[in-house]
C-alpha cells in the first residue's frame, strides 16, 4: 500500500482476523536499535540525524533487505503535514514522540503496514510489527526477521556483556517491548477489572492506554506488555507474555458469559442502543464513539448483533479519529462541525451491513 493509501484508507492488515481476536485486538513487537558510531537522537545534530536516515533510506533498498522482507518506503517526517503524521500515530504506526522535531525524523513503512521502523525517535530504529489477534509469537518472527536484515547492512551498537545498547536503560539488552492490545469490556462492567490489571503488574508486566505509554485506557481497550528487556531471552519475554495474556483473556471471557447469564436483558439493552446511536446519531463525540463502538464490539462477540464484521469496528475506530476526519473532509474542522462529519461517516459505514 502507497503512502497516500495509508493517509486515506483507515484499513491496516493488523485489523483484520486474528487468533482470540474476540478479546485480543492486536499483537505488537518493537525493538531498539542504536547504529554504531552515532550519538544517540537527543544527542543528535541536524546534519547528523540526516546522516542516519540515509544510511537507513540506502539500507532499506539493499536487495538482501527487499528480498527477505519485501519493499519498504521511507518518508521523511517533514514530507507529511501535522496532520498526516498525526494519522500515523492514529493508526498505531507510529509514537506520538515521533512527530517531533520532524526535520530530525523519518519512517520506513511496509507495504501492508504491518511494519514500520522509526527512525531517530528515542533510538535510531525503532522497529515495529503488528499482526492481529493473539500472534505474539508470529510478530516477534517477523520483527526478528527485519531486523536480521537489516542488520545485515547496518551496523548496531552492542556489548557482549550487556546485548544491544539503547538511549534509555530500560530497553537495554534484548531492546524488545512486546504488547497486545486487548477489549476488556465485561471486566469493567463487572468493576473486576482494577483487581485483574493489578494482578498483571504484579506479574512485571505493564498496562498502558490505547495508543500505550503515557495515554488512558478509553473504550475498555488496554495494551499489556513486558517491562524487562535485560536479563530474559526473547523468547522467555514472549512466552510469559502469551501466558498472563492468555489468562486475562479467559478471564473476560468468563465476565461476558456471567453478564449474559445473570444481566441478559441488560447486556442486550445496553449493546442495541449503542448499535442504534451508531446507525442514527447525528453528532457523535471522538470519546462517545470510541464508547458505542466498544459495546457494539462487545454485541457482535456475544452474537447479540449479527452481520457487522468485527473489523468494521476497528477500522471505525480509526477512521473516526480528528486527525483521520480532518484528511477525509479536505478542510480543517471545528469541534461540532467534526461531531457531526463523525456521526455522518459511522453512519454511511454501517448501511453497508
Amino acid at each position: 500500500m502507497a503512502l497516500k493509501d495509508t493517509l486515506t484508507n483507515a484499513y491496516s492488515a493488523w485489523m483484520g482476523a486474528g487468533p482470540e481476536d474476540d478479546v485480543a485486538v492486536s499483537s505488537r513487537v518493537r525493538l531498539a536499535r542504536a547504529l554504531a558510531h552515532f550519538p544517540f537522537p537527543h544527542r543528535l545534530r541536524r546534519e547528523k540525524a540526516e546522516e542516519v536516515i540515509h544510511a537507513v533510506a540506502l539500507a532499506v533498498r539493499q536487495p538482501e533487505v527487499v528480498r527477505k522482507v519485501g519493499r519498504l518506503e521511507l518518508v521523511r517526517m517533514t514530507e507529511l503535514s501535522p496532520i498526516e503524521r498525526q494519522i500515523l500515530v492514529e493508526k498505531h504506526l507510529i509514537s506520538p514522540e515521533l512527530t517531533r522535531e520532524a526535520e530530525k525524523r523519518a519512517v520506513v513503512l511496509s507495504e501492508d503496514e504491518t511494519t514500520s521502523i522509526m527512525v531517530n525517535e528515542e533510538d535510531h530504529l525503532r522497529i515495529q510489527c503488528l499482526l492481529p489477534g493473539l500472534q505474539l509469537e508470529e510478530t516477534w518472527q517477523v520483527a526478528d526477521t527485519v531486523d536480521t536484515a537489516l542488520q545485515s547492512v547496518l551496523a548496531f551498537a552492542a556489548s557482549e556483556k550487556l546485548g544491544f545498547l539503547t538511549a534509555c536503560p530500560t530497553n537495554v539488552g534484548t531492546g524488545l517491548r512486546a504488547s497486545v492490545m486487548l477489549h476488556l469490556p465485561a471486566l469493567a462492567m463487572a468493576q473486576q477489572i482494577k483487581e485483574t490489571l493489578t494482578a498483571v503488574a504484579k506479574l512485571g508486566l505493564v498496562v498502558r492506554g490505547l495508543y500505550g505509554e503515557g495515554t488512558e485506557a478509553k473504550g475498555n481497550f488496554f495494551q499489556i506488555s513486558n517491562q524487562i528487556t535485560l536479563g530474559q531471552t526473547e523468547d522467555e519475554i514472549i512466552a510469559n507474555l502469551v501466558s498472563v495474556t492468555r489468562r486475562v483473556i479467559a478471564q473476560e471471557r468468563t465476565a461476558r458469559q456471567a453478564l449474559y447469564r445473570e444481566r441478559r436483558e441488560m447486556l442486550e439493552d445496553r449493546v442495541c442502543r449503542a448499535y442504534g446511536a451508531l446507525r442514527h446519531a447525528r453528532m457523535i463525540s471522538s470519546e462517545e464513539a470510541l464508547r458505542l463502538l466498544s459495546d457494539v464490539r462487545l454485541g457482535i462477540d456475544l452474537g447479540v448483533i449479527q452481520g457487522v464484521p468485527r473489523r468494521v469496528l476497528t477500522e471505525l475506530m480509526i477512521m473516526t479519529r480528528p486527525a483521520f476526519l480532518v484528511k477525509l473532509a479536505g478542510k480543517d474542522l471545528p469541534p461540532f462541525p467534526r461531531d457531526v462529519y463523525r456521526a455522518q461517516l459511522i453512519r454511511e459505514k454501517l448501511k453497508q451491513f
